[in-house]
């Protein structure tokens, strides 16, 4: 409900009149992460809870502004509310956390800006569409911050076990400035995946989760989709090899086909993760490594190699 009268701010945090700043500083991050939209998607209230927490906490931690506002409380004087047209912009945001002073300025809303980013996978990348507000900056106020740029986003790893991965997890993330949000990583993530956090970081900026998922044994999960890089030395992808991988339920004996070349691509079937009905393969990459150091045998032979792959080009 909303209300004319300015709010209690000591009431708001949760807070008894003149609490000390530690105390208010931890009120603060409490209610503002309890609060914030991206947390409460299906509260409509939260945005106007968020925007009073703010407002709250800027006035407390500045003595100049606290004074004012006990006046206002003892005289009975409403305090104009910078959010009172809806969810706040960046700039309006800025000034209630920072406590800077702004003069009132009618301005239109700016236009929605798409941001494209994409999820990573090996097998089927797809791609999402995010959306972010423009801001534009009266002329009586601060100057505003440069403009933020892909390489100013913050990004976390997070390491994820197959069956997190596989059903899902939440992953508690510690921010800047101390605030701690619960991010939940969606069901058949992959490695490599990253997760958008649009404007939580200081500054308004994103802060991304990096998601990884690979085993001990260089497993990397994939959705259901195991993969596995095995390297060959030459002869044995030429002439083919049987040779032990790792798989989830265990090693395996793979035949490794002769006449194999890097980025082959080897199916065991039912060796991925399952989940309900669905199971997935694993995909074993053939890589073929040359030795860093020949002995002179290896060398001769080598040699000889190159002369009778050169005849039989001229051969041709």
């Amino acid at each position: 409900m909303t209300t004319s009268a300015e709010p209690d701010y000591w009431s708001l945090l949760g807070l008894e009149p003149g609490a000390a700043p530690d105390a208010l500083k931890r009120a603060f991050r409490r209610e503002a992460r309890r609060w914030h939209p991206d947390l409460n998607g299906n509260d409509r209230h939260a945005e106007e809870r968020f925007k009073l927490v703010n407002e709250a906490y800027a006035v407390l931690s500045n003595p100049d502004r606290r004074k004012e506002w006990q006046t206002r409380q003892r005289g009975g004087v409403a305090a104009t509310d910078p959010f009172s047209t809806g969810f706040p912009d960046f700039e309006d945001y800025l000034a209630v956390v920072l406590g800077l002073e702004r003069e009132p300025v009618h301005r239109e809303q700016a236009p929605r800006e798409q941001v494209q980013d994409l999820r990573e996978q090996s097998s089927d990348p797809s791609t999402g569409t995010d959306q972010a507000y423009g801001a534009h900056w009266p002329e009586a106020s601060p100057q505003p911050p440069p403009p933020v740029r892909s390489e100013d986003d913050l990004e976390t790893v997070v390491d994820l076990s197959p069956d997190q991965a596989l059903q899902g997890t939440t992953v508690e993330l510690e921010l800047g400035d101390g605030t701690l949000v619960e991010v939940g990583t969606p069901p058949r993530a992959g490695d490599g995946w990253r997760l958008r956090l649009e404007g939580v970081a200081p500054g308004g900026r994103d802060h991304f989760l990096h998601l990884r998922v690979i085993t001990d044994d260089g497993l990397r999960i994939d959705g259901l989709r195991v993969h596995y890089r095995l390297e060959l030395l030459p002869p044995d992808a030429a002439l083919g090899c049987a040779v032990d991988v790792p798989t989830l339920s265990g090693p395996v004996t793979l035949q490794v086909p002769p006449g194999s070349s890097s980025g082959r691509l080897l199916r065991l079937r039912g060796r991925g993760l399952q989940l309900e009905d669905d199971c997935g393969d694993q995909l074993v990459e053939i890589v073929i490594v040359i030795p860093a150091a020949l002995d002179d045998d290896e060398r001769a032979l080598y040699q000889r190699l190159q002369e009778l792959s050169l005849e039989r080009a001229n051969a041709f």
